[in-house]
């Protein structure tokens, strides 16, 4: 009712937000939700949500219907062949179910028989070697169609190439059954008149791939009759009759030397022949002459044999015949015919070629890419077939599918090929078949993957980084273009100014972004340039605008000391000290270290200089290697040192005279004196601890106390205590306490504290300096204080001195003192404000002086700044 009312819209309770695929409209007071590109997942329960009120509706989705677009065919066939039944539909993906006479077959029920291939919206039913029992009807179903065929399986029929032929001979002659059947391994039986013939001495069956032969030796008159082969398993009979002649005839002996007659008009060359390889070859030779000549077959020395076997010679009265069955390249040679008889001899000499497709090409490889082009060359094979190759066939596919395609369809002459239409940054890899009369070789190996790509644009920014007499640095950027190829490195090549005979300086590929060149002669001017490379070449150079004269440049030398080594450096015995300077100059500065002012010879301090910094180490720090390091760096008559102060701490020993001065009610007074050992540093402090002899457990009473002196308080009445100090310093406690003498009893009376009597005192007394003045080094420019304290009475009269000289009505200093607190304050010290700075107190009893050193540094940027 209300068109302002807000509406919500749920799926399944949850809220809908507008988008792409669902779209809310209002028009009025009528409200709609639309579904785009419905799927599955649409199926839900909706709702339609305004203020309070609510109603419902549920959407169902439901999958179109696959229907069959190209339909099963039906298959006649024989046992043993492959058999694919193949049906298309209308969506990629979809499922179907293979049925054989009302029978669901799965890869679970089918087992090996069958198998299952998809390819799209094409599927197909497989069936390696069909029998008898996969006869039927095969049904394919979808959830919107089936499509139905039939399978016709039939036996194999045997062909006869050669059947048996009558025999007439006569008698002690030889004669031969033979035919030839299509299948090698059909088995058979020879017969008799009906009878089956058994091999004897006399009788020999034999069965040679396809040939099946009943010889008989020294025919006799019992031997003619009718001759019947029969294959096993097949119903046929090849029958053939044996005739038995008896001739007596008184005749005269003709004599007639022999004669080979061949027929080599159907060859290319006198007496060749040539045929392919694994075809079978039979050469029948005619030959006349009385008596009958005697033929001998050879292969150079090698007599051919009338034996059964792949290569070998078959008589049949007047004929000869030469046979090779599956020829091989090693049957290819000249053989000769020889046939004699008491009249005369004649040979005859034959050349059988043997020819076959050509070995695959060999080593394929892609020479040069572009951005969508390749050039691929290849050797020839390294055998021909024994024919010339007309051209060669080439395929390419992308790395990772199984694709090929074939690039061309007529014969490719060259062993040059550019492959065009290629997608930049895709690998892919070319094969290549040889092509000769006889047929198409096997495919070449797989070249090495390319990838079809430009060269990039010449790198950038090519500067000279640093000139010695002998080398040059120099630095770049990488190209702006660069490509998917990326790049593989960089070629460096210089040549001398006015001269165009570029020389590469770098053997190997250059992966970073600079290169120094070396061996390059002194006082010479010379060019640079620098070429990227990658799979497809070389990129245009990038090339120095003017010349580089080769000589060394003379740098002052200069230190770069670390900031954390501008102030004393402190490290505890037995740590590891590695400092790491820095420094620049040219030629290669000359590095010297010392010791306090003397040439550093302590083995156990060890050093390592390298172009361009130097390092001092000590493995095991001891305390006599504080002290002062200098590093001194000379190049040539310039020189510059650099000061470097180590301090070597360890941890304190104990106070000493420890003992309880006084006791009084729950306390106790104790008093101690320093540590002979400080552990080369300021004690920062006391740690105190008392033990009751009871318990003989110890309680830390104090940390941290400054003075050599403290009082215990809240002891237990009744109880003995004994106490012991630790001294303490950066490195921390001492690691034996100073115990005391004796011991303090906290009696049970005498709570009332007595007062010793008061010994009266002089006060005067003559001027002490409590803490002393110590070493400073800083920073020109920055203000500073020194500082130390004095006790003296009468109070002392101060005086301040720089070098010696008295510290008066300069207004760059200002002197403090408080509470005998004494500082001096120098206000933006400069060079000349470092010295030796002492502090002088005088009173009429005495007097007392303490001394520091000021040392005064200049940044480096500033020292720089300095000098220019």
């Amino acid at each position: 009712a209300d068109p302002t009312a807000t509406v919500k819209w749920l799926k399944n309770g949850q809220e809908i937000k507008p988008s792409a695929k669902y779209v809310f409209e209002s028009v009025g007071n009528k409200r709609s939700l639309t579904i785009n590109k419905c799927s599955l997942s649409d199926d839900a329960a909706y709702e339609c949500q305004v203020e309070e009120e609510k109603c419902y509706t549920e959407v169902f989705v439901k999958e179109p219907p696959v229907t069959i677009t190209k339909e099963l065919e039906d298959v006649h066939t024989v046992v043993g062949e492959k058999v694919e039944f193949e049906v298309e539909v209308s969506e990629e993906g979809a499922n179907i179910k293979w049925m054989k006479d009302g029978v669901e077959l799965n890869r679970d029920t089918a087992g090996s028989r069958y198998r299952f291939k998809k390819d799209g919206r094409r599927h197909i039913l497989i069936i390696n070697e069909a029998t008898k029992e996969d006869i039927g009807t095969y049904y394919a179903f979808t959830n919107g169609g089936e499509s139905q065929a039939e399978l016709e399986v039939e036996d194999k029929e045997l062909e006869i190439l050669q059947s048996i032929a009558d025999l007439t001979v006569k008698a002690s002659e030889q004669a031969v059954f033979k035919c030839e059947v299509s299948d090698e391994n059909v088995t058979g039986k020879w017969f008799k008149d009906g009878v089956e013939v058994h091999a004897s001495e006399r009788i020999r069956i034999s069965h040679i791939g396809r040939t099946h032969k009943l010889t008989i030796d020294e025919v006799v008159a019992s031997d003619a009759g009718d001759y019947t082969f029969v294959p096993d398993g097949y119903a046929l009979t090849l029958s053939a009759k044996l005739n038995f002649l008896e001739i007596k005839i008184e005749y005269v002996p003709i004599e007639e030397p022999p004669k080979i007659h061949i027929d080599t008009s159907g060859c290319g060359d006198q007496n060749t022949i040539t045929v392919v390889a694994g075809n079978k070859l039979r050469v029948d030779v005619e030959i006349t002459g009385e008596p009958a000549p005697v033929t001998c077959w050879t292969k150079g020395d090698q007599v051919i044999s009338e034996a059964e076997g792949r290569v070998r010679v078959e008589k049949e009265q007047t004929l000869s015949s030469f046979v090779i069955d599956g020829a091989e390249m090693e049957d290819e040679g000249f053989y000769t015919i020889t046939v004699s008889n008491p009249v005369g001899e004649d040979k005859a000499e034959i050349y059988i070629k043997v020819v076959d497709v050509p070995n695959s090409p060999e080593n394929v490889k892609c020479t040069s890419v572009g951005e969508d082009s390749a050039t691929i060359t290849w050797d020839p094979p390294s055998f021909d077939g024994g024919v010339p190759i007309k051209g060669y066939l080439m395929e390419r596919k992308k790395v990772g599918t199984a694709r090929w395609t074939k690039l061309n369809f007529d014969v490719y002459e060259s062993n040059t090929y550019e492959a065009k239409k290629m997608i930049e940054g895709v690998l892919y890899e070319m094969r290549v078949f040889a092509v000769n009369s006889i047929g198409v070789s096997q495919p070449s190996s797989n070249s090495k993957p390319f990838m079809p790509i430009a060269p990039t644009s010449e790198p950038t920014r090519l500067v000279v980084e640093d000139v010695t007499d002998t080398t040059c640095a120099l630095k770049w950027r990488p190209p702006e273009r660069i490509g998917a190829g990326g790049i593989d490195g960089y070629i460096i090549e210089y040549c001398k100014e006015g001269d165009d005979q570029w020389v590469q300086a770098n053997k190997e590929l250059v992966g970073e972004n600079d290169y120094r060149v070396k061996g390059l002669p002194v006082g010479e001017k010379m060019l640079f340039r620098v070429i990227a490379i990658n799979i497809a070449g070389r990129s245009p150079p990038a090339t120095l605008s003017q010349a580089v004269t080769i000589r060394d440049i003379v740098e002052n030398p200069k230190i770069r000391l670390p900031r954390n080594l501008r102030s004393k450096l402190i490290k505890q015995v037995g740590e590891k000290v590695n400092l790491v300077i820095p420094f620049q100059g040219k030629p290669r500065p000359v590095v010297t270290w010392f010791k306090d002012d003397v040439l550093m010879e302590d083995k156990s301090v060890g050093t390592r200089t390298s172009e361009v910094d130097t390092i001092l180490f000590i493995r095991s720090a001891e305390r006599r290697h504080s002290g002062k390091f200098t590093l001194s760096v000379q190049v040539e008559d310039m020189s510059e040192c650099a000061d470097i102060h180590i301090q070597v701490v360890e941890r304190p020993g104990p106070p000493i005279n420890v003992h309880v001065t006084d006791v009084w009610g729950f306390n106790a007074a104790l008093e101690w004196k320093p540590p002979k050992d400080d552990g080369n540093c300021e004690i920062i402090g006391y740690t105190i601890q008392k033990c009751d002899k009871k318990t003989k457990e110890w309680f830390t009473v104090y940390e941290h106390n400054r003075r050599p002196s403290c009082t215990v308080s809240d002891l237990i009445m009744g109880n003995e205590y004994s106490f012991r100090v630790f001294s303490e310093n950066i490195c921390g406690l001492s690691n034996d306490p100073g115990i005391s003498k004796n011991s303090a009893v906290i009696t049970k009376t005498g709570l009332m504290y007595n007062p010793k009597l008061f010994k009266e005192v002089g006060m005067n007394y003559s001027p002490k300096f409590i803490a002393p003045l110590l070493d400073r080094s800083v920073i020109a420019g920055y203000t500073t204080a020194i500082s130390c304290a004095v006790r003296g009475y009468p109070k002392p009269k101060i005086i301040w001195m720089k070098n010696n000289i008295t510290i008066e009505g300069d207004p760059k200093y200002l002197m403090k003192n408080n509470q005998g607190v004494l500082t001096l304050n120098i206000r933006k010290p400069g060079l000349f404000d470092g010295g030796r700075y002492s502090c002088r107190a005088v009173n009429d009893l005495g007097e007392d002086q303490v001394e520091c050193k000021l040392e005064v540094r200049v940044l480096q940027e500033k020292g720089e700044e300095a000098k220019k």
